[in-house]
């Protein structure tokens, strides 16, 4: 091991296995998606779903690894003919390399800037301010995540610019990371300073060994170690420098940063009445702030391994999340087609279900669930549905009902992240 591995473990870490591992030739094949930096999710969420992609769009990619939320908006912003900047910044050169190949792949280069060098040099290598900064899986490998946050939200555009910004984080969640630590720490026992291929052999043979009451072993939802080849091994249980957050441990991380949550995703993840059917818990949670009742709601549900949330300056969140009480609104499907669902639901009281990490959610939807889906086609506005299904209706259907109904209906789908809303008359 060189000098300047031992002083960096990290960057010596992603020179030899770059994660996550990615080919550049399966960009012919597809289009690697995800939460953050997903434009539609930041529209809604950071922009009130009024963002003009006509006007210029400055983007910081901070620690962009190989590349996969670099590549995901680059290619979003071209489809959008979006005037786009986006600056990736990352400490490995092999990284680097894979993330390029991928941009020059889809032919994207015109819109990327490359730079080599850690979030603190972040000022001097890819000086902001800009409107958008992805940060990935990022800070929980820093030595002062607080310093990290704070360096990259002083380089978001200021919070009484015109157009505003925020950010896009994820960082490991403790409670679904069960037993990963644990073993880590065995394989420090175990490996010591052995060459990364015999850490590597050690951390499998460990893995064979480990009995039925291992937490490692009984913890299905951590998956790296054996779909991730030697990076996503290496990345899960032989990290030099990795730690994970509860729901305060992030939200006082953001908050010293000066910034505040917008939103987590999924949100109905992060909300306790998704998993109680007591009425009486339910209404004892109620008067509990976004963070309260989210750290309530991870203690519950136990099967949080990241938290993805977008941030912006504090005081600013209530102005730049859309929100369903707009007439002009518009909702529309995130990779859903809501047509083909309302088709394909039963009469009565339909039920959404959808499935998280072992746990499969099942999420009342009102009364004029169906009539309503039915009519949202990514261009009515929320006057238009209503009045198509205040049509199709025996008697007519008032628009406070109306509205009451299709935000339950809307905490639903967006719960799940399937549901987001433009607003274009904010803009």
């Amino acid at each position: 091991m060189t000098e300047r591995a031992k002083v960096d473990p990290v960057r010596a870490q992603y020179e030899a296995y770059p994660y996550p591992a990615r080919d550049p030739a399966d960009e012919k094949k597809r289009l690697v998606t995800g939460s953050p930096s997903d434009l539609r999710e930041i529209d809604h969420y950071l922009y009130a779903g009024a963002r003009d992609w006509s006007l210029p769009f400055r983007v910081l990619v901070a620690g962009g690894g190989t590349g996969d939320g670099l590549v995901m908006l680059a290619q979003q912003l071209a489809d959008r003919r979006c005037p786009a900047e986006l600056h990736y910044l990352d400490l490995s050169q092999s990284s680097r390399a894979i993330a390029e190949a991928r941009i020059r792949a889809r032919g994207l280069e015109r819109f990327v800037t490359f730079h080599h060098g850690p979030i603190a040099a972040q000022p001097t290598l890819a000086p902001g301010p800009y409107d958008y900064i992805d940060c990935c899986g990022v800070l929980h490998h820093l030595d002062e995540p607080a310093l990290g946050l704070r360096t990259l939200a002083a380089a978001l555009n200021p919070p009484d610019a015109e157009l505003g910004g925020g950010m896009g984080l994820m960082v490991y969640g403790e409670l679904g990371r069960t037993g990963v630590y644990d073993a880590q720490e065995m394989l420090r026992t175990l490996c010591g300073t052995a060459p990364d291929a015999d850490r590597l052999a050690v951390a499998r043979a460990l893995i064979r060994e480990l009995p039925p009451t291992n937490r490692l072993r009984r913890n299905a939802l951590v998956g790296d170690h054996l779909s991730g080849g030697d990076a996503g091994l290496y990345d899960l249980l032989l990290h030099a420098q990795d730690r994970a957050y509860r729901v305060a441990e992030l939200a006082a991380l953001v908050d010293g940063a000066g910034l505040e949550i917008a939103s987590f995703i999924e949100p109905a993840r992060y909300e306790p009445a998704t998993y109680l059917a007591d009425l009486a818990l339910i209404l004892r949670l109620a008067p509990l702030g976004l963070i309260e009742r989210a750290g309530f709601a991870e203690l519950l549900a136990g099967n949080l391994k990241t938290h993805v949330c977008y941030v912006v300056a504090k005081g600013r969140a209530a102005d730049c999340v859309a929100r369903p009480d707009d007439a002009e609104a518009i909702p529309y499907g995130r990779d859903v087609d809501f047509p083909a669902i309302a088709r394909g639901m039963l009469a009565g009281s339909p039920v959404l279900s959808a499935s998280f990490d072992g746990l499969t959610l099942r999420l009342k939807l009102p009364r004029l669930a169906t009539a309503m889906l039915a009519r949202i086609d990514g261009q009515r506005t929320l006057a238009d549905i209503h009045r198509a299904v205040t049509a199709s209706a025996a008697t007519g259907v008032d628009w406070g009902v109306f509205l009451a109904e299709f935000r339950v209906l809307y905490a639903a789908f967006n719960g799940i992240n399937r549901m987001l809303l433009r607003c274009p008359a904010r803009g």
